[in-house]
């Protein structure tokens, strides 16, 4: 089941821009190790669930992953063979806007080279370039309490 927004105040939204790097989401804050997008983009749905699929499948139901991004933008698309005009097409799918520096995906409680090939595999799934990352390497303490 992929990922949509229960409810949204507007059912389309215009195509907008993603520019600039993130300035949230940019840290890996719930797990150990992250995966770190290197470019700007759009993430659907399917492709989110296919990298979680990938990685859950790999670490053989050991460790815990967090999915640090939401599809919450519709995608519109008018019919094959349809003439301009005669307004907006209907929503085909819903994307996530990721901007360079942005942790899309985190895991813990696993080796780091488990991690880092359920990573790898989560990142061939996905439309943008990502590198792997780990809380130490961001600045961040490890919770040995947690």
């Amino acid at each position: 089941m992929p990922l949509i927004p229960t409810r949204t105040k507007y059912r389309k939204q215009q195509k907008g821009r993603n520019r600039g790097k993130a300035t949230r989401g940019n840290r890996v804050t719930d797990g150990e190790y992250g995966l770190q997008s290197l470019e700007a983009g759009q993430i659907t749905s399917n492709q989110i669930e296919a990298a979680r699929v990938a990685m859950t499948r790999y670490i053989k139901r050991g460790g815990k992953v967090w999915i640090k991004i939401f599809p919450d933008k519709p995608i519109t698309r008018k019919p094959i063979g349809t003439r301009m005009g005669k307004g907006k097409g209907a929503v085909e799918f819903w994307v996530a806007n990721v901007k360079p520096g942005r942790v899309m995906f985190e895991i813990a409680g696993i080796d780091e080279a488990i991690a880092k090939e359920a990573l790898r595999l989560a990142a061939n799934k996905l439309s943008v370039k990502c590198k792997f990352v780990t809380k130490t390497e961001m600045g961040g303490e490890l919770d040995e309490d947690k």
